[in-house]
């Protein structure tokens, strides 16, 4: 059975990009502190010389450092996504099986049978579809109490599976200014809570 192993690859796979960006928060850190050369800024003082205040070496490793981790990020990711639709596939073949089976058992071939089929666990749900990389301030996504890191598994009625997208912003729409029961995995535990999609300064119904 193909579900558990990829559910297990998957949790491997979020606990390393979750060391990944812990490392790339750092690096972010210490790049943008008072005084710091920043991600992207110039490593020359206004004369053209290279500036004595940074170490210049140190700064050039951790710019490649970062530029590494980014990368790796955006392959785990999309190892992540894949996962997930196997996953759901998984989970849908499953629940045919188990609507098949129901439907047999009305053969009167089947009546009287001390037999039963054993309910099968379902390994698949649970898993987070998205991670939340920004928050706009002010934003009902803001208000409502959702942080960075976040990582969601459930919106409304929608879980993972294919056309998300599109299945997200439908379900955004039907409950614009209504609460809807969000399902989010927060520093490694389980948060249940309700988000009111609904018109802003900026774009969306959630920011």
């Amino acid at each position: 059975m193909v579900a558990p192993d990829v559910k297990a690859e998957t949790m491997k796979l979020m606990d390393q990009r979750g060391a990944l960006e812990a490392e790339m928060d750092a690096i972010i850190a210490r790049l943008t502190a008072a005084g710091g050369p920043g991600i992207t800024g110039g490593l020359v003082d206004a004369e053209g010389f290279p500036r004595s205040d940074i170490d210049i070496p140190n700064v050039l490793a951790q710019r490649r450092r970062l530029a590494e981790l980014r990368n790796d990020h955006k392959d785990v990711t999309n190892k992540i996504g894949k996962n997930l639709e196997v996953l759901h596939s998984a989970k849908l073949s499953r629940n045919e099986q188990s609507t098949s089976r129901r439907s047999d058992t009305t053969d009167p071939s089947h009546f009287g049978s001390s037999q039963s089929e054993p309910m099968e666990e379902d390994h698949v749900t649970g898993l987070p579809f998205a991670m939340i990389d920004e928050i706009a301030d002010g934003s009902p996504a803001s208000v409502d109490g959702l942080q960075l890191g976040d990582e969601i598994v459930k919106f409304g009625n929608v879980e993972a599976g294919d056309q998300l997208q599109e299945r997200l912003m439908s379900e955004a729409l039907s409950n614009e200014d209504s609460q809807v029961s969000l399902v989010i995995i927060r520093q490694g535990s389980v948060v249940n809570l309700t988000i009111t999609p609904r018109k802003w300064h900026g774009r969306g119904l959630l920011g």
